[in-house]
Parts: C-alpha cells; structure tokens; sequence
C-alpha cells in the first residue's frame, strides 16, 4: 500500500464531478473559471491534490486529437505538477475514455480502479464510485463495452466532428433521464455506495472511503472510526474534501455548506 507522511502544514485535496461542456459553453466556462480559481488558492499548502473524475462531461482522445476547450483547467493542472504538487486523476463515466495525455502532457497518473493508500497512518479508499455495490445492471453492462478496446477502437475510426456529437447527445440524454433522481439522499440501505463500503469494511478496515459520481455532499458514520464521503459536484454544490494530516473535513467553495448530508 502507498504510504506517505504529509509535512507538516501541508493538506491533500479531493474533488470531483466538474462536467465541464456542459449545458452549454457559457456556464461551463463560469465553472471552469471557479475551479480554477480553487486550485490557484490551495497551491500554497496542498501536498498532494485527487481529482475523482467526470471533470469533463465528455472527453475521448484520438490519436492526434483531443477535445477542444479546457485551456483553463489544463494550463492550471500542468502548473500545479510542474511545481511539485502531485495530482491524481480517476477516470468517470463521462470521461473514461482516457488515453496517455494526461500522463504525457500533464504529469498525472490516469487510474481506472479505486486505489488504496495511507497518508499520516490513515487508510484512504479512493476511486469514482461508477460501478460499485449492488444493482446497476443495465450500466455495469454497459460500462464493460466501453471500456472494451475493440469498441473503443470502432468510436474512433469515426471522424471527430461526428464521434464527438454522437457523445454530447448521448451525455444530455443521460443527464436528461437521470434528472433530479441524482440529488435525493436514499438512505443507507437503498445508497448503493454505502452498501459497497459496508461490504469492504467486513474484510478490511478504511478511515475513510472517497468518491464521487453520486452528485451529492455526503459526510456519513459508517462505523466509528470509518467514514463515506461523497465529493458532490461543482455544478451545484462546490464541495470538496480537505484532510490536514489528522482530520477530514467536506466542505462547499461558495458557502453551501447547509447543502451536505451529515450522519455522525
């Protein structure tokens, strides 16, 4: 297991689920913009940064082509790396589809399996969330063809101008069918993410289990020296994770804090 002891005054940062491209190019660039801004306030004390995924609504990359826009967020992530800062990335649903760029031309290690690691003697469970716990047939289906490199493979012989509108459409449709459903707590017999930990936490104890996906701040006891935490979006809410060596705390960028479901 990866072992790393933070120096003193230094913080790990997690976040997730930023689906920049989407609705539209306006309010994704005002969210970019604010992210950004994030990143450039925490570069002074974080030690290392986890980014959980979804931070585009749509990202695949072709041989010589990757989608346009993101100049932003890309520029902000290299400088992050080139100063010292590690990043961490774990691909999501909406951007799977990763190849070697981020590795080539970012520096960051691109994960498509949750990780396990231990800062300051704590036990950390990271990953997207997409996948895990019980039900979901119909996407774990679907998440296998898509990762499958054949069919991969068959979207890419496409010509970008209609792969990528092929996979915008298809997004808005998820999105579409999905609606507000993301955004209601379940509670914990019927949270699919809660089960999932549950399960691990019979075979082996985490501090703490980190993911995104879901759309919702979750802050939940799942026993007493284990936590879920659910990194929310940057859509709605503008929370992220912050542990300082001894304490993890989930907060919200642009004060909605009341937004987070706590269970303590």
């Amino acid at each position: 297991m990866n072992r790393v002891q933070l120096t003193p005054g230094k913080k790990i940062y997690f976040l997730s689920d930023f689906h920049l491209g989407a609705p539209d190019h306006a309010s994704s660039l005002e969210r970019e913009k604010i992210v950004v801004r994030f990143l450039e306030e925490i570069k002074n004390d974080a030690a290392e940064i986890f980014l959980a995924g979804d931070l585009f609504d749509f990202w695949y990359e072709y041989r010589k082509v990757v989608p346009k826009g993101f100049t932003r967020l890309l520029g902000k992530l290299a400088g992050l790396t080139d100063s010292g800062i590690p990043v961490h990335f774990f691909v999501g649903n909406h951007d799977m589809w990763m190849k070697d760029y981020f590795q080539a031309e970012l520096n960051i290690p691109v994960y498509f399996k949750p990780v396990q690691l231990e800062r300051n003697g704590k036990k950390f469970f990271i990953g997207h969330g997409d996948g895990l716990g019980p039900g979901d047939h119909g996407y774990k289906r679907l998440k296998k063809i898509f990762r499958n490199r054949f069919f991969q493979w068959l979207f890419g012989i496409l010509p970008p101008i209609f792969g990528m509108g092929l996979a915008h459409y298809l997004s808005r449709r998820s999105r579409a069918q999905t609606g507000a459903s993301e955004e209601v707590f379940l509670g914990e017999d019927k949270e699919w993410l809660i089960i999932f930990c549950k399960d691990v936490l019979k075979k082996e104890h985490y501090d703490y289990f980190i993911f995104g996906h879901r759309h919702l701040a979750i802050d939940y006891q799942l026993a007493p020296d284990s936590r879920y935490i659910n990194l929310g979006d940057w859509i709605h809410y503008f929370t992220y994770a912050v542990f300082d060596g001894e304490k993890l705390e989930l907060r919200s960028y642009l004060g909605k804090d009341d937004k987070i479901i706590r269970k303590t």
